[in-house]
């Protein structure tokens, strides 16, 4: 260091007490050697700016770090006001003394503010300001050390920044994030994550990532690991898996799992991101019933078809029948020989075999318009003649089955503002189900019936003897695809819901009197329908 070095063997050698000569010189060689090893010293550390000022805050020793971080050569600033290191505003402020003043007071201060160059620019420092004082106690001077930290400070708040952006993303990602080492040991777990497991973070991070995994999938997990970190081959690491995981409260759900690695350090972290797929299963289940359901609509759809085909087809035969035994009727009567007693019994079945097929042709053309369902729309009907007209669909097959049929019809309820089709529908949906329940009773006993409802409304019942439905199972049956029969789509009842809903009524189910269940529907009078 020019000059610094020599002058410093002098400043230490005041206050020496008195000495004999040789021992003098001994002393002053030894101080000489020591003041040169300290000189080295402190301009060795070319990072730190090492400078002492006097008691005025002139300075009085400059290390070449002082020289690199400041610009000012030893010459050019001993014996100069350390005001040259501050900032204007500083200056004016009167910070270069307030600084001195409190180091002395305390006898040493630090801080990190901005300081001036030789060429005018500013840099953050790191200042430490230490007081010297003698053996009396007598204020010598101080010391400072300064450190350029405008570097560290950026690259601090940089990773600051990181940091911040990586929470900021771990706090709004929507997958879960969990962070852990190869011990399997959590040490992040995000907001998402908290959400998901419904645990909080504190409970989770230093555990082992599977308590979040049903008892039964954690040896294996522990497993992997072990075996990944022996032979590096990779179970998951790398891929996307479906997995079970375990909620706070003991549910465990399907998640999609990804997890990725990373070395930092020389350790291995993993990061695993986790997706609830429990509503995208629940949904492919569904597609997947309503796949087969559909294919069974379009089989349903097809059989309506053919059905309305048929029934066109079957109805031209059946009024040819009719046609060809009323002429046979005709001959018989025109030839005189009623009066034969075997002619009048041929006469008399021809006469039932006729009204038989005329029977049938309105059965099929009634079938054929309940397929086909006609024109749609309200218009005022009589109820009376809707419940004829379904019945006679409806109880196909009925007698035969021994099943007892009564019609309850309230006078003064009979005009209605319906849907004739879609209320026929309805009737023959529940007169079927009606008939099917009773299937395996021995007492069967179906009951169809009108009544009052609310002011406006007739109520339509229909009640049978059978098995009953489970309390249980009622609350669902107007739901799609609830059903009680093992080959049923489950679509009926709640057709009959829709159509029920439209014209402004309800329907409900309840437990019949004696057993067997009891189905009833509103729909609206026609009085009070035109008036609304």
């Amino acid at each position: 260091m020019p000059n610094g070095t020599s002058d410093r063997p002098t400043r230490m050698k005041s206050g020496l007490p008195h000495t004999p000569p040789q021992a003098a010189d001994i002393i002053a060689r030894r101080n000489a050697a020591m003041a040169e090893e300290l000189g080295l010293l402190i301009d060795g550390a070319t990072n730190y700016a090492i400078y002492m000022l006097d008691p005025e805050g002139r300075v009085t020793i400059w290390n070449r770090g002082a020289e690199r971080i400041k610009g000012w050569t030893e010459a050019e600033i001993v014996g100069r006001s350390a005001t040259l290191f501050y900032s204007p505003g500083d200056v004016k402020a009167g910070k270069p003394q307030e600084d001195l003043d409190r180091a002395s007071a305390l006898g040493r201060i630090d801080e990190e503010s901005w300081r001036i160059r030789k060429d005018g620019s500013e840099f953050l420092a790191s200042v430490t300001i230490t007081a010297l004082r003698d053996e009396t106690g007598a204020l010598r001077g101080f010391g400072k050390v300064i450190r350029d930290i405008t570097d560290q400070k950026a690259a601090e708040a940089a990773v600051t920044r990181r940091e911040s952006h990586l929470r900021s993303i771990l706090a709004t990602v929507p997958d879960a994030m969990i962070v852990m080492n190869e011990q399997g040991i959590v040490s992040s777990f995000s907001a998402a994550a908290e959400i998901l497991f419904g645990h909080q973070q504190a409970a989770v991070v230093g555990r082992n990532v599977s308590m979040l995994m049903p008892p039964d999938d954690r040896p294996a997990h522990d497993g992997y690991l072990q075996t990944y970190r022996q032979t590096g081959v990779r179970h998951i690491i790398g891929s996307v898996r479906i997995a079970t995981a375990l909620r706070q409260n003991g549910e465990t759900f399907p998640i999609e799992l990804a997890v990725g690695e990373t070395e930092v350090g020389g350790e291995r972290i993993f990061t695993g991101f986790i997706r609830d797929i429990s509503r995208r299963q629940e949904t492919e289940r569904r597609l997947k019933e309503l796949q087969s359901e559909l294919v069974h609509v379009s089989r349903v759809s097809a059989m309506g078809t053919m059905a309305s085909t048929l029934a066109h087809e079957i109805n031209q035969p059946l009024t040819a029948i009719a046609n060809y035994l009323e002429t046979a009727l005709a001959m018989i009567g025109e030839n005189g020989e009623r009066d034969d007693e075997l002619l009048r019994d041929v006469a008399e079945a021809m006469e039932l075999a006729a009204g038989q097929s005329l029977r049938a042709g309105i059965i099929v053309r009634r079938l054929r318009a309940f397929v086909e369902c006609g024109d749609t729309g309200f218009c005022v009907e009589r109820l009376d003649m809707i419940v004829e007209e379904a019945t006679s669909l409806g109880l196909l097959g009925a007698h035969e089955a021994g099943i007892k049929v009564t019609m309850t019809i309230a006078a003064g309820l009979d005009r209605v503002m319906v849907d004739r089709v879609q209320i026929q529908q309805v009737l023959v949906n529940l007169i079927r189900n009606a008939i099917q329940s009773m299937s395996a009773v021995s007492i069967k006993e179906l009951t169809i019936a009108t009544a009052p409802d609310r002011a406006g409304w007739v109520k339509v019942t229909v009640s049978d003897t059978g098995s009953g439905i489970d309390p249980q199972v009622r609350d669902h049956l107007f739901e799609a695809f609830s059903t009680t029969k093992e080959d049923g789509m489950g679509l009926g009842l709640s057709i009959c819901r829709t159509i029920v809903e439209a014209h402004g009524g309800r329907i409900w189910a309840e437990a019949a009197a004696g057993g067997g269940t009891a189905f009833h529907f509103c729909v609206p009078l026609a009085e009070d329908a035109e008036n609304a």
